[in-house]
């Protein structure tokens, strides 16, 4: 399974590509906004830093601005990836970009009908957003359960990308349905190399190791 990083900050994207876990960064409005920085400024430097797919989405809700936007984009970085939501408009934009050969990653999935439009129109990536679905209710992981169902069923090639990820259980269970990525937060990152025991191992073996001749 690959990880993405769901951020803008760029010292949060350094430290986790410095541990060798970082196989793409996905952005959005939100994030960009916290940084206080120029959108593109942004996104260039995530791209000199990560070499995998760089998520970049579109403002814009009609087809004419938002292909408008992915061009300038795309012929930023041959990394970068269009984020589009999956709307009517943006199902047509998926389908126009596929053609052209640049990556989409369709965002805002919250149904499996959702996720098999958007694999037919050809998405590189579908991103069910499951911790959103969770804050409602229901059962996020059964969302990304389906998806990879039909996906598997029709030998569709959009990768389940695993979004809105609010701990590591999210990731194990995305792990366990053969979801394809997982774009997690900084700190959920950081959680998923933690361990009571390795804690209390650790400090064990350096009070062992002070007791050592020198």
């Amino acid at each position: 399974m690959k990880f993405f990083i769901d951020t803008a900050d760029v010292a949060e994207i350094k430290e986790v590509n410095a541990m060798g876990l970082l196989d793409g960064v996905t952005t959005n409005p939100s994030l960009v906004a916290k940084t206080g920085r120029k959108f593109k400024d942004v996104l260039l430097e995530i791209c000199d830093i990560v070499k995998g797919p760089v998520s970049a989405e579109v403002t814009s809700t009609d087809y004419a601005g938002m292909l408008k936007e992915a061009h300038e984009f795309a012929a930023l970085r041959t990394n970068i990836v269009i984020k589009v939501p999956l709307i009517p408009e943006g199902l047509k934009v998926v389908k126009t970009l596929t053609g052209e050969g640049i990556k989409t990653n369709v965002t805002l999935c919250f149904s499996p009908t959702q996720a098999l439009l958007a694999a037919k129109a050809g998405a590189t990536y579908i991103s069910p957003f499951v911790g959103r679905i969770d804050d409602i209710a229901d059962a996020g992981m059964d969302l990304v359960a389906k998806i990879c169902k039909i996906y598997r069923n029709y030998g569709y090639t959009t990768e389940v990308l695993v979004a809105s990820v609010r701990g590591p259980m999210h990731v194990v269970e995305a792990a366990e349905l053969g979801a394809h990525v997982v774009t997690c937060p900084f700190g959920v990152l950081k959680q998923l190399t933690q361990h009571p025991l390795t804690d209390i191992g650790l400090a064990k073996f350096l009070k062992d190791w002070e007791k050592v001749p020198k």
